[in-house]
């Protein structure tokens, strides 16, 4: 089975959806229903995408064209609301318990209602509990952070068929029921930014604080081949910052935005590198020990991490080029347009004067940097046709 695994970025969750759109190009399968994958997860942005694709899982294409065109249909002055005389009175007040109907946790700095009125427009939920309960897709894994505990919860909704393996973990925690709006909003709730939601009788924030690109999950459920999509560009040709760069450094949109980084983006070249032995280390016992020695092996990894290893071959795409950047130069070309208030345009405009642009990166929901992501990754993705063929069609 092939899982795919979408990661948290805000805005730059718009590169997963040019990836997929190069991916299905390259396959040829852009007119057909059938489906690459067979089962799919997301954490914070990715959980949007993630939801889509079970919910598409059905159609040509998997309807590709209608998310890219909420994506790319989104105007930065509507989505991005402040509501800061609420938001610093709740500083100094406090914030009053949540009565039991309330599916919000406090006031956040951003009014989450445009933003939630998106993603309910775009995802039919009724059309993803059909493909998973016939077996169109297998699986839809969503990570949300528990705010009262701290745990990682992955809300699984799997055909009959399939069975979860639990993780031994005590940070992970496991709940095996239909991913509802309120599932996918928790997941792309960061702190402050987006109020925590309620999903049952506990309340819910960013499942990328503690796992941005869950991995993970679908291993548990059975894929042995993964396309894993991370929205985090890394500069390998990068140098040591210079005395007098340091000197300049920490305006408070930079370090804002290396925060949020810091926050909300996880390992995943050091989770590969696991993956990676973990693959040695099977190949080696299968090849080397005896049938009897291998069982037992297996019964005892079992016992410890509620799994077997097994060989995961990985096809992983991140973006080619900085998308700070794109959204620096973005700023620049539109600041002017955006109907915003006088302190969010100057946090813009200083975001854009320094070039690196990370904070806004989370933020800048509009339609056109939206559609300078998406054809970043489509163009990421039909660069590596050939890769793309070989591996899903193997």
């Amino acid at each position: 089975m092939t899982g795919l695994v979408l990661s948290g970025g805000g805005t730059r969750g718009a590169y997963e959806v040019g990836i997929m759109a190069g991916l299905l190009e390259a396959l040829g399968s852009s007119g057909n229903g059938a489906s690459p994958f067979d089962m799919v997860a997301g954490a914070s942005v990715g959980a949007i995408n993630a939801a889509f694709v079970a919910a598409n899982a059905h159609a040509p294409g998997l309807n590709l064209e209608r998310l890219i065109g909420s994506w790319t249909g989104m105007d930065f002055s509507r989505v991005f609301s402040p509501q800061l005389l609420s938001f610093f009175r709740q500083l100094f007040r406090g914030t009053a318990l949540p009565v039991k109907e309330q599916q919000r946790l406090g006031t956040s700095l951003l009014n989450p209602a445009p933003l939630e009125a998106l993603v309910q427009e775009t995802i039919d939920f009724e059309s993803l509990h059909e493909n998973v309960r016939e077996g169109v897709i297998k699986g839809l894994f969503i990570a949300a952070l528990q705010v009262a505990t701290g745990k990682t919860t992955i809300f699984c909704e799997m055909a009959p068929d399939m069975i979860y393996r639990q993780s031994k973990d005590p940070r992970r925690a496991v709940a095996l029921e239909a991913v509802s709006l309120d599932h996918v909003l928790a997941s792309t709730a960061i702190p402050l930014l987006f109020p925590a939601r309620r999903v049952g009788n506990e309340f819910y924030c960013d499942g990328g604080l503690r796992l941005n690109t869950p991995i993970a999950p679908v291993i548990r459920a059975g894929a042995e081949r993964l396309v894993i999509v991370s929205t985090t560009y890394v500069d390998r040709s990068s140098s040591p910052p210079s005395p007098a760069s340091l000197a300049t450094y920490p305006s408070l949109a930079f370090l804002t935005g290396k925060v949020l980084n810091a926050l909300l983006v996880d390992p995943l070249a050091y989770d590969l590198q696991i993956l990676a032995r973990i693959n040695d280390l099977v190949d080696i016992h299968q090849r080397g020990l005896e049938p009897r020695i291998g069982r037992d092996l297996q019964q005892r990894m079992i016992r410890r991490r509620g799994a077997s290893y097994r060989h995961i071959e990985t096809l992983v795409f991140v973006p080619s080029q900085d998308i700070a950047r794109l959204a620096s130069q973005y700023l620049k070309d539109n600041l002017r347009r955006f109907d915003i208030g006088l302190v969010a345009r100057r946090l813009l405009r200083s975001a854009a004067e320094e070039g690196n642009a990370d904070w806004a990166t989370y933020l800048l929901f509009d339609g056109g940097f939206a559609e300078q992501v998406i054809e970043l990754g489509r163009r990421d993705a039909l660069r590596r046709r050939d890769e793309i063929r070989a591996f899903l069609h193997a």
